[in-house]
């Protein structure tokens, strides 16, 4: 029997269930019917961070960060090649404190960017610092 998961539309950011191998396989949101596997970053808000943090199933990956920060933008476009090579495996997204201070204040964000691993809710591992895309990918490997 396969494994079903709750994974949260980057779209429309409904709550889908989808089968674990199903994932490789482009399947759409049966909401918006758009792509859930995108292979890009999401853009989070205060709704759609509890929905992505809290629901989903498959690990999220999110980016603190903020316009003004040098590291941060120097890291994006590292960030978005590590989500098309995690696609799938995590989805990664990205939080701008500037914009939401009230969503990261909770987690003590007190340097950017700030990487936190999500699942269920639950925070399992953080790092700080720009890093590059295969860094990014082998550290949310080594997590999830």
């Amino acid at each position: 029997m396969s494994e079903t998961l709750h994974y949260v539309c980057p779209h429309c950011h409904t709550t889908n269930r989808i089968a674990r191998e199903q994932l490789s396989n482009h399947p759409d949101c049966g909401n918006c019917h758009q792509p859930l596997v995108t292979g890009e970053p999401v853009a989070l808000d205060a709704d759609s961070f509890a929905k992505h943090t809290g629901r989903s199933q498959l690990p999220v990956v999110v980016d603190f960060w903020a316009p003004w920060c040098g590291p941060c933008r120097m890291m994006a476009p590292g960030f978005a090649q590590a989500a098309q090579q995690l696609a799938g495996q995590a989805q990664l997204a990205k939080l701008d404190t500037e914009a939401y201070p009230q969503v990261s204040a909770p987690f003590g964000i007190r340097s950017i960017p700030t990487m936190v691993v999500f699942k269920e809710g639950k925070e399992l591992a953080r790092i700080s610092g720009a890093l590059p895309a295969g860094e990014i990918v082998r550290w949310v490997q080594s997590v999830i």
